[in-house]
């Protein structure tokens, strides 16, 4: 058993697959659109690391804007099946992490989505196409490159 939190969660075996992960991603990208989150990217990590499938990425423009994509995302991920395992960053606002296990969610304020640069980070990982997804939200979906070397 692990603690996770001030709750006890059993985690076992996850039996989802790569492609469940990216479709949970794809949900939570859509759903920081329908909350007016901006420069949204969906990165498949899968062969980069083990540890998780992908990351979701989005800018806010504000702490109350970043708060109700990350409740609104946990309430339709929940609602899949989805077990957040951890969030930080919650209170300060500047960058949401929240981990549900095969996902990884970062929801940044613009200043600190430049200087963590994790599209830069992560290069080698595949951007997963929005496009139909965020088909009539008004979101842009995200054209950050790297700004290290």
């Amino acid at each position: 058993m692990t603690i996770v939190g001030n709750d006890s969660v059993t985690i076992t075996t996850n039996p989802k697959t790569v492609a469940d992960s990216i479709e949970s991603a794809k949900i939570a990208a859509r759903i920081a659109a329908e909350n007016k989150g901006q420069d949204i990217v969906v990165l498949d990590l899968s062969r980069q690391t083990s540890i998780f499938d992908c990351f979701v990425i989005a800018t806010g423009t504000s702490r109350r804007q970043l708060h109700a994509i990350a409740e609104e995302i946990h309430r339709e991920l929940k609602k899949r099946g989805e077990v957040r395992l951890s969030m930080s960053g919650y209170d300060e606002s500047h960058w949401i992490a929240i981990d549900y296990g095969g996902i990884i969610i970062h929801l940044f304020d613009e200043e600190n989505r430049k200087f963590y640069d994790l599209e830069g980070l992560w290069a080698d990982g595949a951007r997963v196409d929005l496009a139909e997804v965020l088909k009539n939200t008004g979101a842009r979906i995200s054209t950050i490159e790297s700004v290290g070397p």
